[in-house]
């Protein structure tokens, strides 16, 4: 008996749907808004290129539920029904609240035949709508009394439903300012947080509050979209938009929402299987966008609802897993994101019409949602507190080992105290020894280098001493036939002296003539004036000497004067031409230069020590042949001077290069130098602010380039 009893109830309600969708809907009052999906009746067209005149000749079907669900669908689909007004209003409206469909037109059969078309939709601009409102309104001129026929063409490449209602306008925009309301209201809340959260990455720093405040952002347009506000109010002219942001700003929520999570979870630390589970979500999001930008809609919404689906169980998985791990977080996650999900199963349900079409499930996603932000919001800040109280703890632990390595510090320092004193004894006497042995070394040093400055000067000495000697000589050899000369000629005055009025005057004069023939006068007087000038060339040789010396050392230039080099280069070659080789020719390639700043002895001494060093290069080449040292000098653009110094002598390999200015480095046999020359020479050049390169080849020669400037500065003293 029960059993049939339902049976019969089943029956008769399914009867009462088939019957209700073939009568008209009949309008009686105007203060109350009707739902007339049940009225309509269904016909899919799969070629979707029937026209209304074909499809008015079609078998529908009753759709036998309040909201008609097309499904997600490639083909047409058509709707038919009749309104019958019996009021007294003629204006009726027909609102379709489901702004995501792409096209929808409505067609109204005349009385007198043909059909009266308003058409709608996604694919449209939105200031072609007859109603500023993101659903879609149909105005319907119906008399009082009279009865219409109308069909609905609907195109949708995703998820559709018809919830139609019928009623007047004030009626309709009560309905829908209510709406609007409580979106506003929505809108409100993930606003206030997304500018919350951004607040408190702005103060900490903290990425995971980055990431929410674009899951937010996603999240709240993802609700705008599928309400139609986008479309109303950010982008009512770009059809493009319209019609591809509910698949691309769910895609962008769902990469978000799986970057939010890992940031979130720490999944890198916590569960590393989890982070890479969340990247191939990431990744299937992504892959999502491929169908979407080439206008597949249809494979584009399955991919991507069920790239949700999954999405969403893998989150709840995760979490769960972070959880187990101790991660407090993670627990204010698995319940925000648990209403969320339940939202999200009463939208679905309501879509597939297992939960009907009504205020509840509308709102459902908004306000599973509009929990959920505040709930995640409410787990950031925890996590804050937990990295107080982290921090503290660390704090306090660090306090602890801070006071025992205090405790400990002073048990060491007293041990260092001793420890350090002692050494430091042991440093004092060290320093007293070292400062005796500096001070050693320093008289040593001094030591070596007047050694040095004298080996120099007994060498320049010498050859000085054989150059005075040979004009000496030739003054003293020159002496002697001198003084014979002079005694002939005194002896030849004599005689006219011995003339007088008592001898006979021109005998005595024959007497002298025959003297004169005897000393042969004329030869004296020639010889005379040849010794006079052998004896003055030997003065000036002399002279000529002794000026280069001076030239050279410059006794009485102990400060800073502008001198010629050329004088003082020329004043050294005078100096060493004893020592010279025979087979040594002498370039002397000179530029012109000015005068300089230099100290002039100091200057003279390097050129002595580096054409010294070029001479016994020469000397020490196994085969001698015609031989050259080449003096070089230029002005150079920077008002410098350049010096250089080639030699054709046996060059230095780059070993021996690289330590010639080294004190005491010397390639000379033992006792033969004492290395300091080069050093002396570097030392004098770098007093003068200047430079010296050298250029060797071994067996082709070596040269050396000195660079001076033309003006020392002003606060430069040289110490000798």
């Amino acid at each position: 008996m029960p059993i049939r009893f339902f049976v019969l109830v089943f029956l008769g309600l399914l009867w009462s749907q088939y019957s209700k969708a073939g009568e008209p809907v009949v309008f009686k009052d105007s203060s109350k808004l009707m739902q007339i999906g049940a009225s309509l009746e269904l016909y899919s067209d799969s070629s979707s290129k029937l026209t209304i005149n074909d499809i008015v000749k079609q078998h529908f079907r009753p759709s036998g539920q309040e909201v008609p669900n097309l499904q997600i669908s490639a083909f047409t689909n058509w709707a038919k029904f009749s309104i019958k007004n019996e009021t007294d209003v003629h204006r009726l409206l027909l609102e379709v609240e489901y702004p995501t469909i792409d096209e929808i037109t409505l067609y109204e059969v005349l009385p007198g035949g043909g059909y009266k078309k308003v058409a709608l939709g996604q694919l449209k601009p939105f200031k072609e709508r007859p109603y500023n409102h993101q659903n879609y309104i149909f105005p319907l001129d119906i008399p009082k009394g009279e009865t219409r026929e109308f069909y609905f063409e609907v195109r949708a490449g995703e998820q559709a439903q018809l919830p139609v209602y019928l009623g007047v306008e004030t009626t309709m925009n009560f309905k829908n300012t209510e709406r609007n309301f409580i979106f506003g209201l929505y809108i409100g809340i993930i606003l206030v947080m997304a500018l919350y959260n951004l607040f408190i990455y702005i103060t900490i720093r903290d990425t995971s509050y980055l990431y929410y405040v674009g899951y937010i952002i996603c999240v709240g347009l993802t609700q705008a979209s599928q309400q139609g506000y986008t479309f109303r109010f950010l982008w009512p002219n770009n059809t493009w938009f319209a019609t591809h942001d509910t698949l691309l700003i769910p895609i962008f929520n769902g990469i978000t929402a799986a970057i939010f999570i890992q940031s979130f979870l720490h999944t890198r630390e916590k569960y590393k299987t989890g982070h890479t589970i969340l990247n191939a979500v990431v990744v299937a999001y992504l892959l999502c966008l491929i169908p979407t930008f080439m206008d597949q809609y249809f494979i584009a919404n399955m991919m991507s609802q069920m790239t949700a689906m999954f999405a969403s169980l893998l989150a709840i998985f995760v979490g769960i897993k972070v959880s187990i791990k101790g991660f407090i977080p993670a627990r204010y996650f698995l319940v925000a994101w648990g209403i969320f999900l339940t939202s999200v199963v009463v939208f679905v349900m309501r879509n597939f019409n297992v939960l009907p079409y009504n205020d509840f499930t509308y709102y459902a996603l908004q306000v599973g949602s509009a929990a959920e932000v505040p709930l995640l919001s409410f787990a950031l800040a925890n996590k804050i507190n937990i990295y107080r109280k982290e921090k503290e703890e660390s704090q306090a632990m660090a306090l602890l080992v801070s006071q025992e390595n205090e405790q400990l510090v002073r048990e060491q320092n007293i041990i260092l105290e001793a420890k350090v004193q002692e050494r430091t004894e042991e440093l004092q006497t060290s320093n007293k020894e070292l400062n005796k042995v500096l001070t050693n070394l320093k008289e040593a040093q001094t030591q070596l280098v007047e050694s040095e400055k004298m080996a120099s000067l007994g060498q320049l000495t010498a050859g000085i001493a054989h150059e005075i000697n040979n004009p000496i000589n030739f003054v003293t050899s020159n002496i002697k036939p001198l003084k014979l000369d002079f005694e002939d000629l005194k002896g030849l005055l004599k005689k006219y002296e011995e003339l007088g009025p008592n001898g006979n005057i021109e005998e005595q004069l024959k007497e002298i003539d025959r003297y004169k023939q005897q000393i042969d006068i004329e030869y004296v007087h020639t010889e005379i004036d040849s010794l006079i000038k052998g004896i003055e060339d030997g003065a000036n040789r002399t002279a000529e000497i002794v000026k280069g010396l001076r030239t050279f050392s410059r006794l009485d230039e102990s400060d800073l004067k502008s001198v010629d080099i050329h004088e003082g280069i020329n004043s050294t070659l005078v100096l060493l031409r004893n020592t010279m080789p025979k087979n040594v020719t002498i370039i002397q390639d000179f530029g012109e230069l000015p005068k300089i700043e230099c100290y002039a002895g100091k200057l003279n001494q390097v050129f002595l020590n580096i054409i010294n060093n070029a001479l016994n290069a020469i000397k020490m080449k196994p085969v001698q042949g015609d031989e050259k040292l080449t003096i070089t000098t230029r002005l150079m653009e920077n008002k410098q001077v350049s010096i250089g110094i080639r030699d054709t002598g046996i060059g230095m390999t780059d070993k021996v290069k690289e330590r010639i200015f080294e004190p005491f480095f010397t390639t000379k046999d033992v006792g033969e130098g004492t290395g300091l020359g080069l050093s002396i020479v570097f030392s004098i050049i770098e007093k003068h602010h200047g430079k010296i390169l050298v250029e060797s080849t071994p067996g082709i020669g070596t040269e050396f380039i000195i660079y001076l400037p033309q003006n020392v500065p002003s606060t430069q003293s040289y110490m000798s």
